[in-house]
């Protein structure tokens, strides 16, 4: 009988970069002006003012300086001590500006992310690859004419997220790639003398350390042939595709949301019904004669909300969500872009909600917890918390099926249709999934009492509820911190009690108002035993095979 062959491990991909080589490297050059970009614009809003004078005559030819900063300068004879400050001004900016980019250097090595910034208060940040918790990729507009981006690795602890802001475009793309291959146990065996096909070889020499006699190299991206029309060229395309490696994510989102549902979901929001409620507090306060006061309150809200809209739809345009090899990847925005990529296990809890405005059209929205959120304000953008805006019944079973994988077939289906749309008294002679709260828990919640239940399916625990808003939350037991079964008085008279399943902080609270007590202790039960089963079982912290290089002498052997 010949023995099974040996499983072969997939090959692993090459290196992009050299950026993951443990040496310190800078960013892209032009980050110093993008970073100050808000002081110059400062600068530059208080010369206009100064010179007003000036530019009304270079426009419309009428001359009246008086008052003038420049006449006032000239009578005085200070003219040479004028230019002479404005000249040390500028000097003394384009000094710091380019001592900030010498002494802000950063390094990734097989375990951590390093980066250390600052002149007068130095800042030292590091973030542990094991603990990542997402990568996010954001293209604001400014950086996006100069091809620069901004890499954000996400970890679980007290603000410990690390950014890169701003690295060159290919760069970012490529090192997000590693990050995430590194973090997810894969182990790149590196070859001396040998450099990634695909980056230029003075892009990826490591600078030296600051302080260092030696003059810096530049990580930005290639030294355009072609000068302007390469570069215009490399930018329109960067603006055509929010993603710039093919290989990264699918080309096709498996979620489309047309314009005209986008835009109706803002509009059919909370927000709208604040805004009519205080534009009808204002027609009552015009009628009454009492309009002064109110007029300065409301107003100038009501006119500063049009922007709210323009940007809730501009930074959800182009929205997509796909699978890749290390986890979810969730882009969106139009002229700033961002691409967030949450690996495999990352996810806490996650909420399928559907307000009562968006009843009628069948919308839903999604949104998740992870511990990169949960870490406080960190230097860097925070991490989106949403992972569906708007989409249908069928939207919403694509996206879970990526976000828990496992959870595709038909009964899982079924238990998620059930959650979403059962409970309703008239359906009671229908199959029901879940274990629901007993009828008396109406003198506490008397109009949602009926759809208050809970479910566990493999790895997966359920909680429905509401009826305003209907709401399902599903919490992957691997991630659960903990549960809670708590009674008050007025519960323990009626035999009920009330549980909450603890996951990190976040948009997500995984809680039951009524239950029946002898339900919540076998709650109680599924939930801690799954728990410790689930997170026994888990691997998702390392979802690729770790291999492990092996030296040359001993392959020739």
């Amino acid at each position: 009988m010949t023995e099974p062959a040996a499983a072969v491990p997939a090959p692993l991909a090459a290196p992009r970069t050299d950026l993951t080589d443990g040496e310190w490297h800078r960013l892209h050059p032009a980050t110093p002006l993008l970073r100050g970009g808000i002081f110059m614009v400062a600068i530059i809003g208080f010369i206009v003012a100064n010179l007003r004078e000036r530019l009304i005559d270079l426009f419309i030819g009428e001359e009246n300086y008086g008052g003038d900063p420049i006449d006032e300068i000239y009578q005085r004879g200070a003219t040479g001590w004028a230019l002479l400050i404005i000249g040390g001004v500028l000097l003394v900016i384009l000094v710091a500006f380019y001592l900030s980019w010498r002494m802000h250097t950063f390094r990734v090595n097989g375990e951590i992310v390093e980066v250390r910034s600052g002149l007068v208060f130095r800042s030292h940040r590091k973030a542990r690859l094991d603990r990542v918790q997402g990568v996010n990729l954001a293209r604001p507009l400014i950086p996006r004419l100069f091809g620069a981006a901004r890499v954000e690795i996400t970890v679980a602890g007290q603000d410990g997220n690390v950014q890169l802001a701003y690295l060159g475009s290919k760069l970012a793309d490529d090192l997000r790639r590693d990050i995430l291959h590194l973090a997810s146990g894969l182990r790149q065996a590196r070859q001396p003398g040998i450099t990634p096909p695909d980056v230029a070889p003075d892009a990826l020499a490591a600078p030296p350390l600051p302080g260092d006699s030696t003059a810096p190299p530049l990580i930005g991206p290639p030294a355009a042939h072609s000068a302007l029309g390469t570069f215009a060229t490399a930018r329109f395309n960067e603006f055509r595709a929010p993603e710039l490696d093919p290989d990264a994510a699918p080309p096709e989102s498996i979620v489309r949301i047309p314009p005209g549902r986008l835009i109706g979901s803002v509009v059919l929001s909370g927000f709208t019904v604040f805004l009519l409620l205080a534009g009808v507090g204002l027609i009552i306060s015009v009628i009454a004669g009492s309009s002064g006061w109110v007029l300065v309150a409301v107003l100038p809200g009501l006119i500063g909300s049009a922007g709210y809209y323009v940007s809730r739809i501009t930074k959800t345009l182009r929205f997509s969500i796909a699978g890749t090899p290390d986890g979810v990847r969730v882009g969106y925005g139009l002229l700033s872009t961002t691409s967030q990529t949450l690996p495999p296990g990352r996810i806490h809890a996650i909420k399928v909600s559907q307000p009562i405005l968006w009843r009628k059209f069948g919308w839903w929205q999604i949104s998740i917890n992870t511990a990169g959120q949960a870490s406080g304000r960190s230097s860097g953008a925070v991490t989106s918390t949403t992972l569906l805006p708007v989409g249908t019944l069928a939207d919403v079973e694509k996206v879970l099926q990526l976000a828990l994988p496992g959870f595709d077939t038909d009964a899982h289906r079924a238990l998620v249709e059930n959650g979403l749309l059962g409970g309703r008294k008239r359906d009671a002679g229908l199959a029901d999934f879940y274990s629901n709260a007993p009828a008396r828990a109406v003198w506490l919640r008397p109009f949602s009492w009926w759809r208050t239940g809970w479910a566990v399916s493999g790895p997966v625990a359920l909680v429905r509820r509401g009826v305003l808003s209907r709401d399902l939350i599903l919490v992957p037991l691997a991630r659960m911190q903990g549960v809670r079964i708590s009674q008050g008085a007025i519960r323990r008279r009626l035999r009920l009690a009330s549980a909450d399943l603890h996951t990190v902080a976040g948009p997500v609270s995984a809680s039951l108002s009524v239950i029946d007590v002898d339900e919540a202790l076998v709650l109680f039960e599924w939930m801690s035993t799954g728990a410790v089963r689930s997170a026994l079982a888990d691997t998702s912290h390392q979802w690729s095979r770790t291999a492990t290089p092996v030296p040359a002498t001993e392959a020739t052997e």
